[in-house]
């Protein structure tokens, strides 16, 4: 078994992506990658996803909506409090208000714009501009 599904699986996308194709397979599937790709699609920087059972691990075909420029997980994944998301920001995205950080929050897995709106924080997973 793989020891980072969610790394994987973004570098897996990203490489579709910059190859013009139009989806990507990811596997093996997890809970946590689907949240993220769930927010990846809220945000448009995918079209779909849909988990298919394989009988093994399962996988995710996931279709490119071309947007993406650079996405990646973040290791190791930070603390972040509710008042520092903007020194990460400024980090891993090119500037303001282009891209999400993805983060996983008490309350689920989210971009850094709805945990600043919520007043949460949380650990960061990824980043997609």
């Amino acid at each position: 078994m793989r020891t980072d599904t969610v790394a994987d699986a973004l570098i897996n996308i990203k490489n579709c992506e910059l190859a013009s194709k139009e989806q990507c397979i990811c596997r093996p599937a997890s809970k946590l990658l689907g949240r993220i790709l769930e927010v990846m699609k809220k945000y448009g920087y995918i079209a779909e996803y849909k988990r298919i059972d394989d009988k093994k691990c399962g996988l995710y075909v996931v279709k490119l909506s071309h947007t993406i420029n650079d996405c990646k997980a973040i290791k190791p994944r930070y603390k972040v409090k509710k008042n520092e998301f903007e020194k990460f920001e400024k980090r891993y995205l090119p500037s303001r208000d282009v891209g999400i950080l993805i983060v996983s929050t008490s309350q689920g897995v989210m971009s850094h714009r709805e945990a600043k709106e919520k007043g949460i924080g949380g650990r960061l997973l990824a980043y997609v501009y």
